[in-house]
């Protein structure tokens, strides 16, 4: 009664600035809240990362996922702290062709331990794509350390000219399944994607920038729904998009390939083993 007392004494005038600076006060409480970090990528190959004398023996002697054709083109900086990198295999990308040729990128600590891992795959890719008359529909797999799941991460194969690009995924949680789409924004200077969740409500946002020269996407999340698993992904696909354009080529071009009989399909055993039955009993 006090406080409602002091409030009624003050006039009428004096109370809407005081309500306004509340609710000023508490928005800014809710975007402090907000998680956010960015996924940096270098515009050439030189970086500090991997100065040293030494720097491919000990990089390969932190993780065994640090392959020797592993190359590091990026980071996550959370808080102005590095706290990931990002690395694909380069030469499986670069110098190889048609169903040889995999992109394979790696999530690793700042101390090089593995976190995760997204590659394309070529089967699902192909049967997406051959049933959408052709149009590229890439797919990848996301394996995350320490998660038992193989995140299916896949592009819509309904897309009209002039709509924008979506993707989607499920994460699989303690309560169940966890549904997710991300988006292009129609109207943007680059390639900026809006997260939704599975009730169809915006929780994210990613956020590229075109003044870097090696590109970057500020990423936004929601503190709800803000999670290890979750942020491991969007930093994964924002590595993805980096190759999403040429991507997608590949995949066009091997589905012309296989429509017109030129490529007879051959996986290489390491994407056949991410179709492998669990339950099959030899």
């Amino acid at each position: 009664m006090a406080d409602g007392s002091a409030l009624a004494a003050i006039p009428h005038a004096e109370q809407a600035p005081l309500k306004r600076k509340s609710r000023a006060k508490a928005a800014r409480k809710t975007r402090a809240k907000v998680r956010k970090f960015k996924v940096d990528f270098w515009a050439t190959d030189f970086n500090l990362t991997e100065i040293g004398i030494m720097k491919r023996t000990q990089n390969e002697a932190a993780s065994d996922q640090f392959t020797k054709d592993m190359e590091i083109y990026g980071q996550t900086v959370a808080d102005g702290e590095r706290t990931s990198i990002l690395a694909f295999r380069k030469e499986l990308w670069k110098k190889n062709k048609d169903f040889k040729r995999r992109l394979v990128i790696k999530l690793f600590s700042e101390n090089l331990h593995w976190r995760g891992t997204i590659e394309m795959l070529l089967g699902r890719s192909m049967q997406l794509t051959l049933a959408a008359g052709g149009r590229a529909v890439p797919a990848y797999s996301i394996n995350l350390g320490r998660h038992s799941q193989l995140i299916q991460l896949e592009r819509s194969a309904h897309r009209w000219p002039l709509f924008p690009e979506v993707f989607s995924f499920f994460i699989q949680t303690d309560n169940g399944p966890r549904f997710y789409k991300l988006r292009r924004n129609l109207i943007c200077f680059g390639s900026d994607y809006t997260l939704y969740s599975q009730k169809g409500r915006k929780i994210g946002q990613l956020d590229s920038k075109l003044i870097n020269l090696g590109g970057a996407w500020k990423v936004k999340l929601d503190p709800d729904h803000a999670n290890a698993k979750l942020e491991a992904v969007l930093q994964l696909f924002c590595a993805m998009l980096k190759f999403n354009r040429a991507g997608r080529r590949h995949v066009g071009r091997l589905a012309q390939k296989v429509l017109l009989g030129r490529l007879s399909p051959q996986l290489d055993h390491h994407e056949e083993d991410l179709y492998q039955n669990p339950r099959h009993r030899r």
